[in-house]
């Protein structure tokens, strides 16, 4: 597949960036300033994060202006639960082509467990119903809690990909939760070929502990790609492999701005 975007020779699917890894710029207020930096970066592709205080109509006028595209979006699972259509519709009038979910509310001090993970596969499979009638793709991302053990054997992330049908469900592989989870990310990749349609690209800094039930981590954890514990050659080979779709760069840094460049000249100069 080919890209308008960054120069990675060796990435086969086009790197493009998770909005939210801006989000404390578009706080102060200067939208397109930031998306024109984006741009600027040699980035096109988005996975998007709120419209900062603008509609829809004008945000999405405001990336055709700067010359972006949305590619994917998250909604919030309890929207998709109560009225999955709605929640497609208002994705769809981004032009994206995925919509997403990226967390699965839970008690978090009992964790996350079966009856949780059997709730998801419904409201999943019902939301990629609806999403396939309006013409999009429906993912759930990965965000740790999930690669804990479950009772009956495998993990909870089993559970959720075994009970959702192919046809209507793929996934987004946020490597960092992944690996703070306790999973092996090509393992992953290997184990459901082809489920993995969406990657999240952000390093973890070195130390920083994994099997980590949370879903939850300091934001100062996250590290240019190659400069952490996460072993993104071999993820990124595998990924190729699997001939996964778009990858996104995500940096929930307080200074993101300056080490997302850094994580693209990692990725130009990778060598798979």
């Amino acid at each position: 597949m080919s890209s308008t975007g960054p120069k990675a020779p060796a990435v086969e699917a086009p790197i493009g960036l998770q909005l939210y890894s801006l989000r404390h710029l578009f706080k102060k207020g200067d939208v397109a300033g930031t998306l024109s930096m984006v741009k600027q970066w040699g980035i096109t592709h988005l996975e998007l994060a709120g419209t900062y205080d603008m509609t829809q109509a004008d945000f999405t006028a405001l990336l055709k202006k700067t010359g972006l595209e949305a590619v994917s979006t998250h909604a919030d699972f309890k929207k998709l639960a109560t009225d999955p259509g709605a929640a497609v519709d208002e994705a769809k009038t981004f032009g994206v082509q995925y919509v997403g979910c990226a967390w699965i509310p839970h008690d978090e001090k009992k964790k996350f467990g079966v009856a949780d993970a059997e709730k998801a596969v419904k409201v999943f499979n019902a939301a990629g119903a609806k999403a396939r009638e309006a013409g999009l793709r429906f993912f759930y991302h990965v965000h740790g809690y999930e690669f804990q053990p479950a009772p009956s054997g495998g993990t909870f992330f089993d559970i959720i990909a075994k009970g959702t049908d192919p046809a209507l469900v793929s996934f987004e592989m946020d490597v960092f939760w992944a690996v703070r989870g306790g999973a092996n990310p090509v393992a992953l990749f290997t184990t459901y070929p082809g489920r993995f349609e969406l990657t999240h690209l952000k390093d973890m800094q070195k130390g920083l502990p994994v099997n980590d039930p949370t879903g939850h981590a300091p934001d100062e954890s996250n590290v240019p790609l190659g400069t952490g514990q996460i072993d993104y050659a071999a993820v990124l080979r595998e990924a190729n492999r699997q001939k996964v779709k778009y990858h996104f760069i995500e940096d929930e840094h307080p200074q993101s701005e300056k080490q997302i460049p850094r994580s693209l000249q990692y990725l130009a100069a990778l060598k798979l």
